[in-house]
């Protein structure tokens, strides 16, 4: 998304947009690899040090609320971001905590057959398959 179409998605919202929160925006938005807040924190500390993680915090929620990211929250560990909200699979390593998308026309197809068969709009979805990645089967053996 381009800078531009953020200020204006932001403002029709009602809320501020700051260097700051731009930056958050460009960063996580530009992610593949699903970053913690703590991540983006520590990322753009180095350019904004005065930056606090309760903005990193509040943008996220932002993003999330106006459906431009998606919060990945799991049980034993902290939160994760993915800025890819069309339907897909998350592939999860349970040792490493790697997160791979993977995207098909069957799960297009599929997701636009349940959400047509349950006659409603759906606000998000999420479909997580979890194992080994690759470096941990080969840690163990």
């Amino acid at each position: 998304m381009e800078t531009q179409q953020l200020i204006v998605k932001f403002r029709s919202k009602g809320y501020k947009v700051t260097p700051q929160r731009l930056a958050i925006c460009e960063f996580v938005l530009s992610s593949k690899d699903h970053p913690t807040a703590d991540r983006i924190h520590q990322e753009l500390k180095k350019k904004y040090p005065t930056m606090s993680l309760a903005t990193v915090y509040q943008t996220l929620h932002i993003l999330s609320e106006i459906g431009l990211l998606q919060e990945l929250g799991f049980t034993y560990t902290t939160s994760r971001y993915d800025p890819d909200t069309s339907p897909h699979i998350h592939i999860i390593c349970k040792k490493c905590g790697k997160i791979q998308d993977y995207k098909s026309e069957s799960i297009e197809r599929l997701w636009a057959q349940v959400v047509e068969e349950l006659k409603i709009k759906p606000i998000g979805q999420r479909l997580d398959i979890y194992r080994y990645c690759d470096q941990c089967q080969k840690s163990e053996n």
